[in-house]
């Protein structure tokens, strides 16, 4: 049996605790985080946990005095603890209560810890290469909210539903200038002549805890890394192109459409980090 923590108290999954009432229900009015418990260790957490903060304040949440990071770290562990979770993938949800637009009780922070179990070798590099789509109806705006991880993700879940329906791994999800912003569940890095390329924040890409980390070790690694507007044809053209996020680490992409794509520098990059950074390449 599976438990789940609604503000510091735990309930068998399944439990109906969410108001027909709540802001959250409808409208979107949250933020999450999903990491990885691998090892006996939350991976790269503090970092989740400060921009699962940033996120707060720009949202404006009114945190109790007592709605701290680590009161959240410490409601985190008890429930792996209680489902007994050896490698899990952890979503942290927090939203606002009831009420209307106008009329919301308070802003205060409700909760859901969620922990789902993970195979043992998640986070390794995938061995065949994922077959990517390119989706257009829908676009990512690009705003003062684009880089959280909120919960009004419609492109980004139809997204993820036309590539189911195309047989696909994932899909590439365009901004409104039609450049390419990231994947349904990952940030995109390209590689051409050895540079590696990735889309800037002011593009409307998430702020992935993954991205920050490949970006501050990568220039170690290879020629030089650019953070910069991607088109598509830049995409298509590319010699090699991977995903990042924190559940997977990475996963190269072996075609979109028609283009297909070596694996060269992804795998040099992937086990360079696996060996010196192994605590978070797990």
């Amino acid at each position: 049996m599976k438990f789940l923590n609604y503000n510091g108290k735990h309930y068998e999954e399944g439990t109906a605790i969410i108001s027909a009432n709540s802001r959250a229900l409808r409208y979107g009015d949250g933020i999450f985080e999903t990491l990885k418990f691998k090892n006996n260790e939350c991976i790269l957490l503090e970092d989740h946990l400060n921009r699962l903060w940033q996120g707060l304040d720009m949202l404006q949440f009114e945190k109790p005095k007592l709605f701290t990071k680590q009161y959240l770290r410490d409601e985190l562990e008890r429930l792996l603890q209680k489902n007994k979770e050896t490698a899990a993938r952890v979503r942290i949800n927090i939203f606002k209560g009831n009420g209307g637009l106008y009329d919301a009780e308070n802003y205060h922070p409700n909760f859901i810890i969620q922990t789902m179990p993970l195979k043992s070798d998640t986070g390794s590099l995938n061995g065949n290469g994922l077959q990517v789509c390119i989706y257009r109806d829908a676009i990512k705006a690009i705003d003062n909210f684009s880089n959280l991880k909120h919960n009004n993700f419609l492109p980004y879940l139809m997204g993820a539903q036309f590539a189911r329906a195309q047989k696909c791994n994932d899909a590439v999800i365009l901004n409104h200038h039609r450049r390419i912003c990231d994947s349904t569940i990952a940030n995109i890095f390209i590689i051409k002549n050895g540079i590696v390329y990735t889309p800037a924040l002011a593009e409307g890409c998430v702020a992935g805890v993954m991205r920050k980390f490949l970006l501050t070790h990568l220039p170690l690694l290879v020629t030089e890394v650019v953070e910069c507007s991607i088109t598509e044809e830049m995409l298509l053209a590319a010699d090699e192109v991977f995903f990042s996020n924190s559940i997977y680490n990475m996963r190269w992409v072996a075609g979109i459409n028609d283009k297909t794509y070596g694996n060269t520098i992804n795998r040099s990059i992937y086990e360079k980090l696996a060996q010196t950074k192994a605590n978070v390449f797990c």
